[in-house]
């Protein structure tokens, strides 16, 4: 590794990983071959006992990885055993990618730059024989949605836009569910703007939407410029493959927000962000993972890598000076499992495509493992949320009677 993480993540040197890899890469040169085993075991956790398999890939990908210089990487979940149910093993994909231009070059050639850039890496993702690929949040434009500028508002476009038009294609050459979360102008009410993924299916039909549940407002990320909290709800999208849901980054930091999914039957929940070192690196690791142990679910965590640097400064309102750039998007795209295990993460700055093959039984054998939905106390938590959401709701809280006692 070229030079560590620097302390607020914003400068670590090209070509290094970060989270725990930065880790792995440390302690495999500075411990005993036992003691990193042991170490590696409680960071990526053990598939069903195991560690996790290296998939082998075909020629045609590796070389389109080669060629256009991005990562690739491909591990296996497996899931024990059954006698009254065959596995169902999906092969299922993130990429992660910068922008393909300046934010000052044109629009439409920023756009179609990342088409470019990116139709090679669907390519291998489909030579690779994956099932269901999804894309990072707002992957056809910068994410500009910090500016508060209302001329990034053009790169909006209807569900059945430009970049569903392109990736339908995609979809049915490989016979691929693609998800593809964009900036959505909604032409049949008043042209109002969503963060949405739009679920394509391996037919190339649209199988549905889903807009973003959260939205944030800490430091430069205040989004609510462009769009709102979504009107879908917590739809999961039964496919050929699996039933798969979406939940569009800052609705990571909400648990209940992964609970619904998973209550609707969600069998792998991805997680497209546009997120920064310095603000929710150590949280990067942990969050997805809880998600898919309390949820009995995989999970797909994809995050945009690169530093965009935009015309304008900007200011965030929390006493910082204006700057033109959020920070830099640290990648580290990775699956989680609901047995615990993960998968070792992509490059901290480059572009990539991760792949892994899952047996989704897992999902049933850890829900009857651990028995987390026959345990969960449903109504005790509604009863206590209905009384939340009142005016006049009150704190359940059994004060000491000497706390406040005058002394005599």
């Amino acid at each position: 590794m070229d030079k560590i993480i620097s302390e607020n993540g914003d400068t670590a040197a090209e070509g290094s990983i970060c989270g725990y890899d930065s880790l792995h890469q440390l302690l495999s040169a500075n411990l005993k071959p036992e003691l990193y085993q042991e170490v590696n075991r409680l960071l990526l956790g053990r598939n069903c006992g195991r560690s996790l398999e290296q998939i082998v890939l075909p020629e045609s990908a590796i070389s389109l990885s080669s060629k256009h210089d991005f990562d690739l990487q491909a591990v296996s979940f497996s899931a024990d055993k059954e006698q009254m149910r065959n596995p169902r093993v999906v092969r299922v994909g993130l990429i992660q990618n910068s922008i393909a231009l300046p934010t000052t070059a044109p629009f439409s050639d920023q756009t179609r730059g990342i088409f470019d850039k990116l139709k090679p890496m669907i390519d291998a993702a489909g030579l690779a024989g994956v099932n269901i690929l999804c894309l990072q949040e707002a992957w056809t434009m910068p994410f500009a949605f910090c500016t508060r500028e209302r001329r990034w508002c053009e790169f909006a476009e209807p569900v059945d836009g430009e970049s569903t038009k392109f990736l339908q294609e995609l979809a049915k050459k490989y016979n691929m569910v693609i998800v593809s979360p964009i900036l959505e102008r909604d032409i049949d009410h008043g042209e109002v703007l969503w963060n949405t993924a739009v679920i394509i299916g391996n037919n190339g039909n649209i199988i549905g939407k889903h807009r973003k549940n959260h939205i944030p407002r800490v430091g430069d990320f205040n989004e609510s410029t462009y769009y709102m909290e979504g009107d879908t709800g917590h739809p999961v999208f039964e496919t050929v493959f699996g039933k798969i849901a979406v939940n569009i980054c800052y609705g990571r930091h909400h648990p209940l927000n992964w609970l619904a999914f998973g209550l609707n039957g969600a069998e792998i929940v991805f997680n497209p962000s546009a997120t920064v070192g310095g603000l929710s690196e150590p949280m990067w690791p942990i969050e997805a993972r809880n998600a898919a142990i309390a949820n009995s679910y995989f999970v797909g965590s994809i995050n945009r890598v690169g530093t965009e640097v935009f015309p304008n400064p900007f200011t965030s309102g929390d006493g910082k000076p204006q700057h033109n750039d959020f920070g830099h998007f640290y990648g580290s795209s990775h699956f989680s499992a609901p047995d615990a295990s993960c998968t070792p993460s992509l490059s901290r700055y480059k572009d990539g495509l991760l792949i892994s093959d899952m047996d989704l039984n897992l999902c049933r054998q850890y829900k009857d493992k651990w028995g987390f939905r026959m345990t969960a106390r449903y109504e005790v938590y509604a009863d206590l949320l209905a009384k939340y959401i009142k005016p006049d709701f009150k704190p359940q809280v059994v004060s000491d009677p000497l706390l406040h006692k005058k002394s005599s």
